[in-house]
């Protein structure tokens, strides 16, 4: 049953994104951030969704090339230049062959981040990304959520089978990640629900469901049992609550809400949290360490780095302390580091800087114009987000998990959409009103949100 409803799902999105590549993209997200198709038994299980969806993405964009417009901006380019410059250390990595493997898999992640910018235009466009990334996680944060509740919080969360989340940490940083924009959609109830698929629920059950939605995800990350993760949603909370202008009631509903899920989870949740406070005496955390002392290593003997392949027997061998202890890096820092050297990794925290300043920038945008909020609220929270991917991926290999390059994706477009509308409204040249719903939110200037203002 699950089989059959992905494939009508993928054939409806296919259908429309042969009409308009803006769907394929969407079509692409979905596949590519939940792995629906990983949650059947049957034959959807190995289809290979994801190359039809980037076929049928290419063939739209050349079938419909003036909704095809080469996205711009600081991020944009780095990244760019990010993956010319992995393309140089998997030339020369200590195994090419496994390298170059890899370098193929996020060469068609990254190329389809830019594709997906290039064909996201309108206000609509962006909440419908949004809106796809909220789905795609949020189905794992309700159903862990409810697993954590039912056992007890005895037994971890996990993600879909054979993705990049499929970990019990993975996963939990995927749900911190998508928490904000959860909310950020709830600010944003009275536009999202003049969408077509949103238009038959009522604001009110719009809304309790994402609050719910937002509570069962904070405890399916808790139930994964990640400490990682219990360390990015505090810093997550911090960076919520700092943002709030509504101070006072978003910190007493976080000093309630926190100690009563934390009380809630078993022991064996506490005990593993505290063992952050004696890492020298838990066997991963000291693997982990040795991890990154070799990814300092290598790039302190290698400019362009061990390539993608470092967790190998024979790269341990050579700069690792311990090397006998094999593993993956586990932090999107000494994972760049140690397959890209000190460039790769300048030029990885350049993309997330320029990234971060694009959100910055929005919320002083939207400050010029009365019916931007929602672009100001966009920038707030996403703000939150990106914190929360920098911590939990501090202990994570996730440098090329590829939804936060949509958060990307979202706002270089929205900052591209806002400064036009700008432009317009300052010369005069703004579009008359338009009629009802759906042309006015196409045209971007339906009326912000009310209620909870983040800035």
């Amino acid at each position: 049953m699950r089989d059959l409803l992905v494939l009508l799902l993928f054939s409806y999105g296919a259908i429309k994104a042969l009409k308009n590549p803006y769907y394929g993209a969407l079509l692409w997200v979905w596949i590519g951030v939940m792995n629906p198709h990983r949650l059947g038994w049957g034959f959807a299980y190995s289809m290979p969704f994801a190359l039809l969806a980037v076929a049928i993405t290419a063939t739209s964009m050349f079938a419909h090339s003036k909704e095809v417009r080469w996205p711009s901006g600081g991020p944009i380019t780095v990244l760019i230049l990010m993956v010319f410059w992995m393309g140089l250390t998997t030339a020369l990595a200590i195994h090419p062959a496994e390298s170059a493997s890899v370098y193929v898999e996020v060469l068609k992640v990254m190329l389809m981040v830019v594709v997906t910018a290039s064909v996201v235009r309108t206000r609509e466009q962006i909440l419908g990304v949004i809106g796809v990334l909220v789905i795609s996680i949020g189905y794992f944060g309700a159903k862990g959520g409810i697993f954590t509740l039912t056992t007890g919080g005895g037994q971890r969360v996990w993600g879909p089978t054979a993705s990049p989340i499929e970990g019990n940490n993975e996963l939990a940083v995927a749900l911190i990640v998508t928490i904000p924009l959860i909310y950020y959609l709830i600010l944003q109830a009275d536009t999202v629900l003049r969408l077509p698929v949103f238009k038959p629920l009522s604001k009110k059950w719009f809304k309790r469901g994402l609050v719910v939605l937002i509570c069962l995800s904070v405890f399916a990350a808790l139930g994964s049992q990640s400490r990682g993760a219990l360390l990015a949603i505090s810093a997550m909370s911090t960076v919520f609550w700092w943002r709030s202008k509504s101070k006072l009631t978003i910190g007493l509903v976080l000093l309630l809400l926190a100690p009563a899920a934390i009380m809630f989870m078993p022991d064996e949740w506490t005990s593993r949290m505290n063992t952050i406070k004696t890492y020298e005496e838990d066997e991963s955390a000291m693997g982990r360490i040795n991890a990154w002392t070799m990814a300092f290593n290598i790039a302190n003997s290698r400019l362009f780095g061990a390539g993608f392949v470092t967790d190998s027997s024979f790269v341990y061998q050579m700069y690792a302390p311990n090397p006998n202890f094999v593993i993956v890096a586990h932090s999107i820092y000494f994972q760049i580091l140690g397959q890209h050297g000190y460039i790769g990794l300048f030029l990885y925290l350049l993309f997330w800087l320029l990234t971060y300043r694009t959100a910055g920038r929005l919320m002083l945008l939207g400050k010029k114009d009365p019916g931007l909020e929602w672009v100001v609220q966009m920038g707030a929270m996403f703000k939150v987000s990106l914190i929360g991917f920098a911590v939990g991926g501090a202990f994570l290999s996730l440098a090329y998990w590829d939804m936060p390059y949509y958060l990307m994706v979202v706002l270089v477009t929205t900052e591209l959409w806002a400064r036009r509308h700008l432009s317009e409204a300052g010369a005069g040249l703004a579009s008359p009103p338009a009629a009802k719903g759906g042309a006015q939110l196409a045209a971007g200037r339906g009326p912000a949100a009310g209620g909870g203002v983040i800035g």
